[in-house]
């Protein structure tokens, strides 16, 4: 059994992490009820927490760029307590969401990865782990609850382009479509940076920098404008 004052101080960490995915100690059905609201502990090992990673690219105001990582199906990483978007709700806090990419994906595995059809659907986390990441990240961005049906828990650098489920690379994305629930004008550009990549316009590190920098620019930097 686990003392009130050892419970206390485990639902204080739990909450200041507000991590997300179902494996914690202390933070689950045998701790506060509470803090099972916030958040659990991810499938990240402690090498994945937030800050670590190797550096592949120079995301405009990220400290150390995205961040390769290895490849996974499931969320991993935590989320620092408070995190804050820029731009007017359109980009995500480069300190908090910088982008991370999965090291499986390089430019010499596109063929069987990101341009392959039906690819991303392999790796892309289950419903019973985003979900729970996408309240996460509500917390951590301070967005009201009441704005999720409209809100994206969108891959920064996106799975097209090798984009990771680790939390680097997960933030809550307002709709800036009135009218499409979730949608958004950048999964156009995704897609169409993708489609650059495989018809070899760009490189894909050049279109995940590019991205990670300013996915509003993103086309225009890489010379592939519609």
């Amino acid at each position: 059994m686990i003392s009130p004052s050892r419970r206390a101080r485990t639902s204080s960490i739990c909450l200041g992490l507000l991590v997300v995915a179902a494996m914690a100690t202390g933070c689950g059905s045998s701790g506060s009820s509470s803090t099972a609201s916030a958040g659990v502990v991810t499938h990240a090992s402690p090498s994945l927490a937030a800050g670590s990673g190797s550096t592949v690219g120079g995301a405009s105001g990220a400290p150390g760029g995205v961040v390769t990582v290895p490849a996974s199906g499931h969320v991993s990483g935590v989320y620092p307590a408070r995190c804050r978007a820029v731009d007017g709700g359109q980009r995500p806090d480069p300190t908090c969401t910088p982008g991370a990419v999965q090291d499986a994906v390089t430019q010499a595995t596109i063929g069987s990865t990101i341009c392959r059809h039906g690819w991303t659907a392999t790796v892309r986390a289950p419903e019973s782990e985003t979900t729970k990441v996408k309240k996460a990240a509500m917390i951590a961005y301070g967005e009201p609850a009441s704005t999720s049906s409209t809100t994206e828990l969108d891959h920064f650098v996106p799975l097209e382009l090798g984009g990771s489920n680790d939390v680097r690379n997960l933030w809550p994305e307002p709709s800036d479509e009135p009218g499409r629930g979730v949608g958004n004008s950048k999964d156009e550009v995704e897609n169409h940076l993708n489609a650059a990549v495989c018809r070899g316009q760009v490189g894909l590190v050049a279109a995940q920098q590019a991205i990670a920098a300013d996915w509003t620019t993103a086309e225009q930097t890489l010379g592939v404008a519609r």
